[in-house]
């Protein structure tokens, strides 16, 4: 069985010259590729922004959620603060922490990040004084072994 997969418009506004257009790299991935618009050195344990150079707009009802590039994150480079949200016109700047032992040198037009096109459910909050029982009750951190 196959789903017919709906597609939407993102608008794309070129910040700089040195900008490069999300895409994505093969018919059927899931993300769109988000490019590095400067060169950066990120040190071992270090925390970066890289500027992409763009902003986005997604249409109200979705979400990009930006994740690791596999790539990467195999070299010990990992995304932090990744949602953004419909309303956001401002330029999207990648969080990158170094996990890794060595340096991690980026250069413009290199792939940093990779964002993806979700829906989003909102929910009505309410508060109450208990919540039901379930089988697993509070059990959290190791509760399972």
């Amino acid at each position: 069985m196959r789903l017919k997969m709906e597609k939407i418009k993102i608008k794309i506004k070129k910040l700089s010259k040195d900008a490069i257009i999300p895409s994505y790299a093969y018919k059927g991935d899931a993300g769109l590729d988000l490019f590095s618009c400067e060169d950066a050195i990120i040190f071992p344990g270090e925390r970066k922004l890289i500027s992409t150079g763009i902003s986005a707009e997604i249409p109200e009802g979705y979400v990009g959620l930006v994740w690791d590039k596999s790539g990467i994150a195999l070299k010990g480079i990992k995304t932090m603060a990744g949602v953004a949200d419909s309303g956001y016109r401002g330029e999207y700047k990648i969080l990158l922490l170094n996990v890794g032992k060595e340096n991690y040198r980026i250069k413009k037009g290199d792939k940093i990040a990779q964002l993806l096109i979700q829906p989003v459910l909102t929910s009505e909050i309410q508060e109450v004084e208990e919540l039901s029982k379930t089988e697993r009750g509070e059990g959290g951190f190791g509760s399972t072994g």
